[in-house]
């Protein structure tokens, strides 16, 4: 009888498939994508592509920098994918214009940028990240000693970042800091202090952002995403527990794969969400690879002090 069950839910199923509708295409999914900058240098980016209905492809991207955009429309033919894109950060007023071939599960093309600047790029699928089991959590380890930058390095631009009492301040917007040690999955304690209009954030794996930020969060906003409690572009917090500007605030972030829990000054406000791919600033888009913990440095003035992080066995 339950055989016989299955074989006829399976033919009601069939019958009321939609006239012409289509298989997905092969390059449906998310896509961790490599530009190639015009002085060589590696920048990530990421893609995420998906029907809408049965027979248009929408999808989402991030570039170099900014949060995740929408595509309203891809197409793809004879194994290449296009779409375009109105300018968000980048100069240049004209679309931004990507075009690719999928060839061997890979993609590579290249994008014209607003200002007309051309990049190449290539892509391979973004991993799962899924773990089996759950954690096992080893002691937890200082990241910061209170008394120099031992165990960090600066990056992209002049070094802002001194030791002050037992306290990481940032003078002014200048170079983000980063571990020198990569990590894997996580729990991370940090305290930050931002002055009024304060911008900075605490990037996980270097590739995802916690935004550390003066903002006044309506939740359910579209600004939500960009707020104090967010995964920047992606996950927006569930509730308003920002202290302000010159208060001293307590992110506690666990992140396993690519799901994360995100507690603010005592207040879950991101639970157990999966986090879809990169942030735009992030080092680099191998999401597949441990990373470093990076403070962003380059927006102004910020302070953080008691960084601490457990690792998973």
């Amino acid at each position: 009888m339950h055989r016989t069950l299955v074989l006829s839910l399976g033919l009601v199923l069939s019958a009321h498939r939609l006239p012409g509708q289509e298989p997905a295409p092969p390059v449906t999914g998310r896509w961790d994508l490599t530009l190639i900058g015009s002085d060589g240098r590696h920048l990530p980016s990421w893609l995420e592509i998906y029907w809408s209905g049965d027979r248009v492809l929408v999808g989402r991207f991030v570039a170099i920098v900014g949060s995740a955009r929408p595509i309203s429309r891809l197409t793809f033919a004879h194994d290449t994918l296009r779409f375009a894109l109105p300018p968000q950060w980048e100069g240049g007023d004209a679309d931004l214009q990507v075009a690719g071939v999928f060839a061997g599960d890979t993609l590579a093309g290249s994008l014209t940028m607003p200002d007309g600047k051309q990049l190449a790029w290539s892509g391979h699928r973004a991993p799962a990240l899924q773990r089996t089991g759950a954690p096992q959590w080893g002691p937890p380890q200082r990241l910061f000693n209170g008394t120099d930058l031992t165990g960090w390095h600066p990056l992209g631009g002049e070094n802002q970042w001194k030791a002050v009492a037992g306290v990481l301040t940032n003078a002014r917007g200048g170079a983000n800091l980063v571990t020198d040690a990569t990590y894997g999955d996580f729990k991370l304690h940090v305290e930050f202090r931002y002055p009024k209009d304060g911008n900075s954030g605490v990037y996980l794996r270097g590739r995802y952002e916690a935004q550390v930020e003066d903002s006044v969060v309506t939740v359910g906003s579209a600004e939500a995403t960009g707020g104090l409690g967010a995964i920047y572009g992606f996950l927006m917090p569930n509730e308003n527990a920002a202290k302000g500007a010159g208060e001293w605030q307590t992110y506690d972030i666990t992140l396993v794969g690519r799901m994360v829990t995100v507690v603010l000054n005592g207040r879950e406000v991101i639970c157990r969400a999966t986090i879809p791919g990169i942030t735009g600033g992030a080092l680099d888009s191998n999401e597949g690879a441990p990373g470093p913990i990076m403070l962003q440095g380059d927006h102004g003035p910020v302070e953080y002090r008691n960084l601490a992080i457990t690792r998973a066995r």
